[in-house]
């Protein structure tokens, strides 16, 4: 079996002993979890024009090709694609770790067309069975709303899931959403860091995440979380697609900040072209480009491939998370 790259940089990266290009880049492609026909994201003609909604045919043989590329560190699908992707060998000969969502709070159903759940507090759910684990790394996911009775449900769920996860020897990291209720809690950065710790405080070695996963909620809190424990390594989720200066800008200040690697769903799977987004990543995250020449070097590639960007350069350009145009602003100084 080949060794992945995730296995070694995270072997490093916990003993302190990270180097340039241990920074992971993991593509979410989990988003049929999420809802139906418009989760897979958009379908393109040749020129790179939306034309719909990618099948999910479509979608997996989009999966393929960035499998194919072999570039990302981490592949993350629903455990349904999984098991079509791992029994067809797409990951023979590649070193990518896969891997798979366990469960979907509710807060992530929000491409159910026509819904409303996720304005309603989060609440656990688990659709994957792991006696029928099609990878042996998972993602569990929580998200606390500083409600008593539902955080120690999604606690007790999480405690639960554990359990099942040794049983069926499958490792798993775990993501933290902030809170999906409006005004849930005052300072959102230092409320999840301190959830965190103080879940983590309570687990033994063996039941510990490989990783965490968490938004991005500026560098104080980046820091804190990172330093407190060293040998956990924490990692930021992508959210909701943006300017791709957005995408790299994340990357470059969450890995100065301490994040050591970046899980990608919508900012990827929205792309123009997704293998040529990811390279550009790639070199962001080692350092070879700076967020805004990666920004000119992927609309430079997409002229060449004929394709029309889906914003003029001047527009994708900008900064649009204000997280990051504060922290921006910041680091120029």
């Amino acid at each position: 079996m080949t060794t992945t790259r995730y296995s070694e940089k995270l072997a490093r990266l916990r003993t302190g002993m990270g180097r340039k290009g241990d920074y992971m880049i993991a593509d979410a492609k989990d988003a049929d979890v999420t809802g139906g026909v418009p989760a897979t994201g958009p379908r393109r003609d040749a020129s790179g024009k939306i034309v719909g909604a990618r099948s999910r045919p479509e979608f997996l043989d989009q999966i393929r090709k960035v499998i194919d590329q072999d570039v990302v560190d981490i592949m993350l699908t629903s455990a349904g694609n999984m098991d079509i992707l791992a029994t067809s060998g797409a990951f023979d000969g590649r070193a990518i770790q896969p891997a798979f969502r366990a469960n979907e709070t509710t807060c992530v159903w929000a491409n159910v067309r026509h819904a409303g759940y996720a304005q309603t507090p989060s609440r656990p759910y688990r659709g994957a069975d792991l006696a029928f684990a099609p990878a042996n790394l998972c993602l569990y996911s929580l998200t606390f709303n500083n409600d008593t009775e539902a955080d120690a449900r999604a606690l007790e769920a999480y405690a639960a899931f554990r359990r099942d996860a040794r049983a069926a020897g499958v490792a798993h990291f775990l993501e933290v959403f902030n809170p999906n209720v409006p005004d849930a809690v005052g300072e959102v950065g230092a409320y999840v860091t301190d959830c965190i710790i103080r879940l983590l405080s309570s687990l033994t070695s063996t039941e510990r995440p490989e990783f965490l996963k968490v938004a991005y909620n500026g560098p104080k809190a980046m820091e804190e979380l990172a330093a407190h424990d060293p040998s956990m390594v924490v990692g930021v989720l992508g959210g909701a697609g943006a300017t791709h200066r957005d995408t790299f800008e994340l990357i470059a200040q969450s890995e100065r900040f301490g994040a050591r690697l970046a899980l990608f769903g919508r900012k990827i799977n929205q792309a123009e072209d997704q293998c040529c987004l990811i390279q550009w990543m790639r070199g962001v995250a080692d350092g070879e480009v700076s967020a805004e020449e990666a920004v000119k070097g992927y609309h430079g590639d997409l002229e060449t491939l004929g394709l029309r960007p889906d914003r003029p350069l001047a527009d994708d350009i900008q900064i649009t998370a204000d997280v990051l145009r504060f922290d921006a602003a910041a680091l120029s100084v």
